[in-house]
């Protein structure tokens, strides 16, 4: 194998590894916005916020009405069914929630409890 093949893969080799830092830092960025985005549907956004029934420590939040997620610690799945569907007292968001915001949520709170190990 000729030197000028060796540095031609090496070149290869650190182009892909800088394309995945670059992909690893966006997506990244894009779990910061996702989490920004719940996080703010959580505390106000979402009609009725969730921060009136809901205790969240991350959230700041001491609803008295739901179960504590901080407890519970739910995965996204769970949640989002629980948005999209309702349960018990709580009414479902599908006709006022967009999917996406759906999804926002549902990774806020799982992500601030622990629930997505």
């Amino acid at each position: 194998m000729s030197g000028r093949s060796a540095r031609r893969r090496a070149g290869f080799s650190l182009l892909a590894v800088a394309a995945s830092l670059a992909a690893g830092a966006a997506s990244a960025a894009d779990d910061a916005a996702l989490l920004a985005q719940g996080k703010a549907l959580f505390i106000g956004s979402a009609t009725p916020p969730c921060a009136l029934c809901h205790t969240l420590k991350d959230a700041a939040t001491s609803g008295a009405v739901g179960p504590v997620l901080d407890e519970i610690q739910p995965d996204a799945a769970r949640v989002a069914t629980a948005l999209r569907n309702g349960i018990g007292a709580m009414p479902s968001y599908k006709a006022t929630l967009k999917e996406e915001q759906i999804q926002a949520l549902a990774r806020y709170v799982s992500k601030a409890t622990g629930g997505s190990k």
